[in-house]
């Protein structure tokens, strides 16, 4: 999630500093620039991915289906799809990034573009071929997720359109989850249509985030982080409140392991779903209020950083209001994975 390209800070360059960036790119052009794993952690963000996972487990959950080894191809198909994401991201901003943060390891010469380039398109044929391999649905909305990916690093990002392009990979991204754990001889239809409404929740949250994110290096108003800060309050309401029915096609017929016992009537919100929904509003809502404070880049990377870590209470919220506690706890058990990750390389 890397800012818009400020103009004015690239007027203000002087002679010595655009040569110095020139030595960097040509240095970025040796050989011997093909990075250090820590290198390649630091451009992938290996932090970050750590919010994936929950989002097809959210998906199945909310689909009423119990995960199975679809869902976890389709998982490894979304970390790959993910950190193809992350490198084409870097690629694509390595002349903002010499301007806006020239410590990354693409403005610094230690990593080429060719070889974050390559990487991008290695992880996205990974992706692909593990989506496949989770079955034809799958790989339908893999390939859309993919497309949406590489539109949003090549030409949405810096538009308007950027936060809904981004809004619209996680939404993918929850629905692919109902979707491929959809047993091979069923239509994913209804199951994508019972997960539709926890992937509106996660798609408005990262819309939220990613808005929040275009400001991160150059600061913004009071107003943004405040706006932020009432849309995660009202989506924390929503994610704690009665989910919707599901209906008679959500009942176990004979041969479908993976179905959960039918749910015809709307759930009533449980305390433990009311826990998780309040932690996901206090790993969200703490930053953007000391962002609100002080509304400066450094503050807002924080109030990012703090709404990807959101991600995983929030997945966890909405598996839990659909009746999977269990899975639900499986999402939180990535919370300390995160964070410790998030300690060695930074997930904005």
């Amino acid at each position: 999630m890397a800012g818009s390209f400020s103009a004015e800070a690239a007027g203000s360059l002087s002679a010595e500093a655009a040569g110095s960036r020139s030595a960097r790119a040509a240095d970025s052009l040796s050989p011997r620039s093909s990075g250090s794993p820590r290198d390649w952690a630091e451009l992938l963000r290996i932090s970050a991915p750590a919010s994936v996972p929950g989002d097809l487990l959210a998906g199945a959950a909310a689909a009423g289906l119990r995960p199975n080894t679809r869902t976890a191809l389709a998982t490894l198909s979304s970390l790959f799809l993910y950190e193809a994401g992350m490198a084409l991201n870097d690629w694509a901003d390595r002349d903002i990034d010499a301007l806006e943060r020239p410590h990354r390891p693409l403005p610094s010469g230690r990593i080429t573009p060719t070889a974050a380039l390559a990487a991008a398109g290695g992880l996205t044929a990974a992706g692909l071929a593990f989506a496949a391999a989770a079955g034809r649905p799958a790989l339908v909305t893999g390939t859309a997720l993919a497309a949406t990916v590489w539109a949003y690093d090549l030409y949405l990002k810096n538009t308007p359109a950027g936060p809904a392009a981004m809004a619209c990979a996680r939404t993918l991204d929850l629905l692919q989850g109902a979707i491929a754990t959809t047993a091979p001889d069923a239509s994913t239809a209804p199951a994508a249509r019972r997960a539709l409404p926890s992937a509106a929740l996660l798609g408005a949250h990262t819309f939220t985030v990613t808005t929040v994110s275009r400001r991160e290096t150059q600061g913004s108003s009071t107003a943004l982080p405040l706006l932020s800060l009432a849309i995660i309050t009202a989506l924390s309401h929503a994610a704690g409140a009665r989910f919707p029915s599901r209906g008679p096609h959500a009942s176990r017929t004979p041969g479908r392991a993976e179905t959960v016992t039918a749910r015809t009537s709307a759930t009533a919100p449980t305390t433990i779903t009311s826990l998780l929904a309040a932690g996901y509003a206090a790993t969200a809502a703490r930053p953007l209020l000391v962002a609100a404070l002080n509304p400066s880049p450094y503050f807002l990377q924080r109030a990012v950083g703090g709404g990807i870590r959101a991600m995983i209470p929030l997945q966890a919220t909405l598996a839990a209001r659909a009746g999977a506690p269990v899975i639900g706890s499986t999402v939180l058990a990535l919370i300390p994975v995160a964070r410790r990750l998030s300690r060695k390389v930074s997930p904005t």
